[in-house]
């Protein structure tokens, strides 16, 4: 019996996957058995050095969704895929009176447009080679709540959530199941000042009821599920990988 857990032979393209959540989802992947496409605006080699070294298959891609559009060129050319996972996105903060109106169009460029035209390319190739695939997409808590000071972010990510379900409803007949993660408050390079502020710190745990600060490894876990034949049945749904802060 073949253990549902693995993605042995498919072809599975990340973007952002040069650190953070992004690298640990492609060691996740090629884990599980998958060939990966490690894209990201900066170099991936560090994610494809430690894929290989563990055994797996990897490449690098360099890839700046400041173009959205350049998202679906590569999958074009990338070849055929089986797994898309969208988890580039960047943030700016600044009171809503004040925001501006670039940092707007630059947040919803990456975090939204990209994803829309990078699904829609993978849809176009899976749909004409009638093979099916996976495509999971990172949302966020801000896909549920407001947040402060974050409002392209927050649009942007209850964006992709719409999409997701979106999606799943028009491609799922065609074996493409869509799903989306969102992670919680997760140990890695962008939270190290939160992490290093006791008060803050202190705030954010008391609210977990897990009582600790997510890895990144957390979310590879969910996103390689949601990639395996394990979720088969799974689509149109947000997981929240949160140590129970939504529930909270």
């Amino acid at each position: 019996m073949s253990d549902p857990f693995r993605i042995d032979g498919k072809r599975a393209l990340v973007t952002g996957a040069n650190t953070g959540i992004g690298q640990a989802i492609a060691v996740g992947l090629a884990g599980a058995g998958a060939h990966v496409v490690a894209a990201g605006r900066s170099s991936c080699a560090e994610t494809v050095a430690a894929i290989v070294d563990a055994g797996g298959s990897a490449e690098e891609l360099t890839l700046d969704l400041a173009d959205p559009a350049a998202g679906a060129a590569v999958l074009e050319s990338a070849g055929d895929l089986d797994i898309l996972v969208n988890n580039a996105g960047i943030i700016r903060r600044a009171d809503s009176v004040d925001y501006a109106e670039a940092d707007w169009d630059d947040v919803m460029d990456v975090n939204l447009k990209a994803v829309f035209l990078m699904c829609q390319a993978f849809a176009r190739g899976a749909i004409v080679r009638g093979t099916g695939g996976r495509i999971v997409n990172i949302a966020s808590l801000l896909s549920f709540q407001g947040g402060i000071r974050v409002p392209a972010y927050t649009a942007s990510k209850h964006g992709v959530a719409g999409l997701t379900k979106l999606f799943a409803n028009e491609w799922s007949a065609n074996g493409i199941n869509v799903n989306a993660v969102a992670p919680g408050y997760i140990a890695t390079n962008n939270t190290t000042a939160l992490r290093e502020d006791p008060k803050r710190n202190g705030e954010i745990l008391s609210r977990i009821p897990a009582g600790r600060w997510g890895d990144a490894a957390d979310i590879a876990g969910a996103v390689t599920f949601l990639c395996a034949p394990a979720s088969g049945y799974v689509t149109g749904t947000v997981l929240n990988v949160d140590g129970g802060w939504l529930a909270r």
